[in-house]
């Protein structure tokens, strides 16, 4: 059942909010959340990412205490100085179907936009992310521990499902930051030794795109296979930023004007180098994933976003407040 504030709750929320909000011209604060995945049933090796019935009441909660925009309008009212208080924007990184299945009717029955920001080639009816995977080979593993010493990588243990978590965050750090075909053959080796086929049609395609586009949902762009910028030569980095806008606006048939960076921290998986690109790309903002709320100060290729994790709706209420409160 859908957790709920107690009215007197939502109007202190809803007060608060009016408060803290600044009063001085241009000084205005949008918070932008970052979610990734929206799970049908909580699973213990994801369990950072919150299943329907959370997302749910996070929606209604948000629906009922905060000002919910569309990302680009945000961006122009902060621009222009007019941001309301209580300001908030919905996003999901990577491009999941289940954005597409689970996401989009809760947003709708609340009315709230959003905006996703997509990695195009992992988009099909079998698409999946690397990342993936890798957690899928280590929930099919047998027990006992993984052995990875070969590959200059460690000995993992997997006896209990926190083991199999930590193993699968270990070896998703180590191979965020591999070259791509270290990358493919890593995760080739793992389903080799997962002995079957891992799952693969976890991704958004093309008529789910479109209906998302169709429905409130603002389409971003988030790279071609969603590599870690710095660690490519400048040229294909380029290629990785413009061929996605290219293909996104391809299926959608319309301006793709926003961008997220993959991973997203400053100086260690993008730099200045690919702002530039990406305003030379021709999108009109980018974002990262540094916490706390975005302000007119702010670059507009490097704005933040915040990822929710609190699991009560008071606390989720109250990390918004204390961001747009300008507290990291």
């Amino acid at each position: 059942m859908t957790r709920l504030l107690p009215p007197l709750a939502s109007h202190v929320i809803r007060g608060a909010g009016d408060l803290i909000a600044p009063r001085a011209k241009g000084a205005g604060r949008l918070c932008i959340l970052n979610y990734h995945r929206i799970m049908a049933a909580p699973d213990p090796l994801l369990d950072g990412e919150p299943n329907v019935e959370t997302f749910e009441w996070q929606m209604r909660l948000l629906s009922e205490c905060f000002n919910v925009l569309p990302l680009h309008d945000a961006i122009q009212l902060l621009d222009s100085a007019r941001m309301p208080a209580r300001a908030v924007a919905i996003t999901f990184d990577d491009g999941y179907r289940s954005i597409h299945d689970l996401a989009l009717p809760v947003l709708a029955k609340y009315g709230l936009p959003a905006t996703v920001f997509v990695t195009t080639g992992h988009m099909s009816e079998k698409g999946s992310m690397w990342n993936d995977m890798i957690l899928e080979a280590v929930r099919r593993l047998p027990d006992g521990a993984l052995d990875l010493r070969a590959l200059g990588l460690e000995r993992y243990p997997m006896g209990s499902a926190e083991e199999r978590k930590r193993t699968a965050r270990q070896l998703t750090e180590r191979c965020k930051y591999m070259s791509l075909p270290a990358r493919a053959e890593f995760t080739d080796h793992l389903q080799t030794l997962a002995g079957v086929p891992l799952r693969q049609d976890l991704m958004l395609d093309n008529d789910m795109l479109r209906t998302l586009a169709a429905n409130r949902i603002e389409i971003g762009g988030h790279t071609v296979s969603h590599p870690i910028l710095t660690r490519l030569d400048d040229e294909a980095a380029r290629r990785e930023i413009a061929d996605n806008k290219r293909q996104l606006e391809e299926v959608i048939g319309r301006p793709v004007r926003l961008f997220a960076y993959p991973n997203g921290k400053r100086g260690q998986d993008y730099d200045a180098r690919h702002a530039q690109m990406v305003a030379d790309a021709g999108y009109a903002a980018a974002f990262t994933t540094a916490p706390g709320a975005a302000t007119r100060r702010d670059p507009r290729y490097e704005l933040p976003r915040s990822r929710p994790w609190d699991d009560t709706p008071l606390m989720f209420a109250a990390r918004l407040l204390h961001w747009l409160h300008g507290k990291v």
